[in-house]
């Protein structure tokens, strides 16, 4: 009987070896389609939240001020005339678990749109923030996260003041608004700094132009 016992293991564990390696031979041919499928996911959602951009490059410097939400990546985002803002993937704790939003934030400190890139909130609830057909204003057909298209830093953010919620779904909406708000504070911030430590136009061609009677612009960014 040991002995049928010892044979038995033996065998459950020489299929639990050989399920592990396929289940690893699999994650490792899927794993590369899912990374370019969420690639190209990111470059699709970013081109739709600054249409006229040409440029999105990378930033290592952006911090979080929440402790319990995430940037995965943040971009800097150009045309070919000039900069558009910053667009950043984030990842905050919401009611079916992580979900995880890029963000766009336009240089006048208003949201530039926001996209979901992962949610697992309850259907019909608070998946509804990425149904393109459930809307939170029916009579001008406003989305829950079309509302924050537009929208300036220096509102409350508030779910249930300037914040409209998804019905039954209170949780997730005030999940995803922070993080949104998150990226907001971040961003204004990040603006400010760059703004304060950008250089200042010095030298004989500022010189050059002040002797020709050059004036600023106005209006300029």
């Amino acid at each position: 009987m040991k002995k049928d016992m010892t044979k038995l293991g033996l065998t459950l564990m020489l299929y639990a070896s050989l399920a592990c390696a396929s289940l690893a031979v699999v994650y490792a041919f899927t794993k590369e389609s899912i990374d370019k499928q969420s690639e190209l996911q990111l470059q699709a959602s970013l081109k739709e939240l600054f249409p006229e951009a040409t440029v999105f490059d990378p930033i290592q410097d952006l911090s979080s001020p929440d402790p319990n939400i995430k940037f995965e990546s943040a971009y800097e985002v150009k045309s070919d005339k000039a900069a558009l803002g910053l667009a950043v993937k984030a990842t905050g704790p919401s009611y079916g678990g992580n979900a995880t939003l890029l963000v766009g934030i336009g240089l006048n400190r208003s949201v530039a749109g926001v996209r979901v890139m992962a949610l697992n909130d309850t259907p019909g609830l608070g998946m509804n923030a990425s149904n393109p057909t459930y809307y939170v204003d029916k009579t001008k057909k406003v989305t829950f996260l079309g509302q924050f298209a537009g929208k300036f830093l220096t509102d409350p953010f508030e779910v249930k003041k300037d914040v409209v919620a998804i019905t039954a779904a209170t949780i997730s909406s005030r999940s995803l608004t922070n993080i949104i708000k998150a990226v907001g504070n971040a961003a204004v911030a990040y603006m400010d700094q760059k703004a304060v430590t950008a250089p200042t136009e010095s030298g004989p061609s500022a010189e050059a132009g002040a002797n020709t009677g050059a004036q600023p612009q106005a209006g300029g960014k």
